[in-house]
């Protein structure tokens, strides 16, 4: 059984990882597309004609990742999101698919950490992964889903899996399951195709440790063919899926303390008094040794920051130090390292530069988007118009809430007299110091706050929206505006991303951007404001983009200035949004603006490829 330690809580200030990216890889257009998958998740695909070729013809029928995405795309099941998925015994399909490809007895050697929960499981993740890596372990992490490209899914040794190793694993995974198909075996839907991947990628690379993320739910989840975990734990747990999980905590509980296994130590951060009563009830079912870990205390970490921004990573921080701890102590390796040296108040140093080099994409991070201006040489110059994005993939009314405490800590970061910059290559230096022109009050206010959002239509924008507000304005940030744009996605194909894009705008459905507009007006305004929005709207128009003076702090409030209001604006395309605030802060110098993207993960990962390419 596993030590128990306890932790304190406390408030402090976010790190900070910012990027800088040149204005000129702004792109009008690029592909990036989304499918779904049986377990109700969205999945996006970044495809690049990559060829592996070392000499000798591949032992695979096409070492191109077009062909091999080609091939994912074909696993895409007809199945819209929230759906309940159409296969039945899913985990009697995966243990067939696995005995095929001869997995089923090494899975149970892989010493596992499994991880459910409705927030923050992804992040529990890494963190566990850069713990154990820095522990001198070789480890592998399986995470969903990916922002730009599927290989994010499938982490060696804090890497996303090579190009050449994706598809020699893909290649072996696919034709031994579709040699063995039958009538009543067919090919694996995407997820589990995914799920049997992952376990494939880590066995054959024979990692040490390999820290496995539930996909949704628990219980029917196809990454619980697990049987034999070492250790298991559940992050927070809120309202979402509830079309798949029920629409009560104590129903979604059930399906997440469903990752269980008899005697099998596991963890869980504090919960809700109705989850946590069946979480407690399904451990002692299976006679597990349950703990509940409180947020990490400053003294533990000495003052560290985290390499994962936001207050709430305190909790998923202080789950994978007992994952951690416990996995260490249950493979004979606390021992063997430690000796006991370390007391419950004190982490070793491997923890420590775990908790603070782990990396995750989309989830609190920063961007800073230069302008093309040769001549500003400054981080933050007087006479430089700047553009700043804090992505965050929040999607629950609880992340979004987490997601506006955050950004507003984050947006007091630049009145600093210097921070960390973080370049695209991953390399980082000191930023410069603040213009002597500029006092911290005349910076604070120079900064005009823009929310870039979407949200899927299963999700209730009436809650996420006066929720992600509400929290900011009680730190006293507001956004001068917002932008409702649809996502770059498609659901129905995987292209490789080289394939040509249409810039064609015609057939666009905005119906739902429109509907988002028209919650936010009523927010901002505090009631229902009717003005004929989206019948004046006009794709072929000059006007399908707000006049520079949209952003002005005179322009008239809940006046009709651009296809209905003032403080937000619906543009048919994710590019054009970006491509227009780069052009907002390179015509007028002395703008600057913050922007919030959240509402989907998908929006982020289509906004970070945009950035990056």
């Amino acid at each position: 059984m596993c030590e128990p330690h306890s932790v304190i809580q406390i408030q402090r200030k976010d790190r900070i990882d910012i990027q800088i990216i040149s204005a000129s890889l702004f792109l009008p257009f690029c592909s990036h597309w989304f499918i779904y998958n049986t377990s109700s998740e969205e999945v996006p695909f970044h495809m690049e004609n990559n060829v592996v070729t070392n000499g000798q013809k591949p032992n695979f029928p096409s070492s191109s990742f077009e062909a091999a995405m080609e091939k994912i795309s074909s696993l895409i099941t007809r199945q819209r999101r929230g759906e309940k998925p159409p296969i039945a015994n899913k985990l009697e399909m995966m243990s067939l698919y696995l005995k095929i490809l001869g997995l089923e007895e090494d899975i149970n050697r892989l010493n596992i950490i499994h991880v459910a929960g409705t927030k923050g499981k992804g992040s529990t993740c890494i963190f566990c992964e850069a713990i154990l890596r820095e522990c001198g372990f070789r480890t592998g992490v399986f995470t969903s889903p990916h922002l730009i490209d599927v290989r994010e899914r499938f982490r060696i040794d804090g890497m996303d899996i090579s190009e050449d190793k994706f598809l020699q694993y893909f290649w072996d995974c696919w034709n031994q399951l579709e040699e063995n198909t039958t009538e009543k075996l067919s090919m694996p839907p995407l997820f589990l195709f995914l799920t049997i991947l992952a376990f494939k990628i880590f066995i054959s690379e024979q990692v040490d440790a390999a820290i496995i993320e539930v996909g949704l739910g628990g219980k029917e989840d196809s990454t619980n063919v697990i049987k034999k975990p070492t250790v298991c734990g559940i992050t927070s747990l809120g309202m979402d899926h509830t079309e798949i999980l029920g629409d009560t905590l104590g129903q979604i509980a059930s399906h997440k303390a469903g990752i269980f296994k008899p005697k099998v130590p596991a963890f869980t951060v504090p919960q809700p008094p109705e989850a946590m009563g069946v979480i407690f009830e399904r451990a002692k079912e299976f006679m597990v040794p349950l703990e509940v870990t409180e947020p990490l205390d400053c003294k533990q970490i000495k003052g560290l920051k985290l390499g994962l921004s936001g207050d709430h990573q305190f909790y998923n921080a202080a789950l994978a130090v007992s994952l951690c701890r416990c996995w260490l102590q249950k493979t004979g390796n606390w021992e063997k390292k430690y000796q006991d040296q370390f007391q419950d108040s004190n982490l070793p140093d491997e923890f420590m530069r775990g908790l603070s080099t782990a990396h995750f994409s989309g989830r609190a991070q920063i961007v800073y988007a230069s302008t093309s201006n040769s001549h500003c040489s400054e981080i933050v110059s007087k006479n430089c118009g700047e553009l700043i994005f804090y992505l965050d993939g929040a999607h629950s009314p609880e992340s979004m809430e987490a997601c506006a405490k955050w950004f507003s800590n984050a947006v007091e970061i630049p009145l600093k007299s210097s921070f960390e910059v973080q370049k695209a290559d991953g390399s980082s230096e000191n930023g410069h110091i603040l213009h002597k022109g500029n006092t911290l009050g005349q910076f604070e206010k120079s900064f005009k706050r823009i929310l870039l959002f979407n949200c899927l239509d299963v999700r209730n924008p009436h809650i996420l929206l006066p929720r992600l507000v509400n929290t900011c304005a009680s730190s006293g940030v507001h956004f001068s505006r917002a932008l409702f744009v649809p996502n770059m996605s498609k659901y129905s194909k995987v292209v490789s991303g080289a394939s040509a894009i249409s810039s064609d705008l015609h057939g666009i459905d905005l119906s739902w951007q429109f509907n988002l507009q028209r919650i936010w007006e009523k927010i901002t305004h505090g009631k229902e404001i009717t003005v004929p929005i989206e019948k004046d709207f006009k794709i072929d128009s000059k006007e399908i983009l707000p006049p520079p003076e949209f952003l002005n702090d005179n322009a008239p409030s809940g006046g009709h200035s651009h296809n209905g209001f003032a403080s937000s604006a619906v543009i048919p395309s994710l590019p054009l949004a970006i491509k227009w605030l780069q052009d907002c802060v390179k015509e007028h110098p002395s703008t600057r603006l913050q922007v919030l993207v959240t509402g989907s993960l998908h929006l982020v990962g289509d906004v970070l490829k945009l950035l990056k390419r």
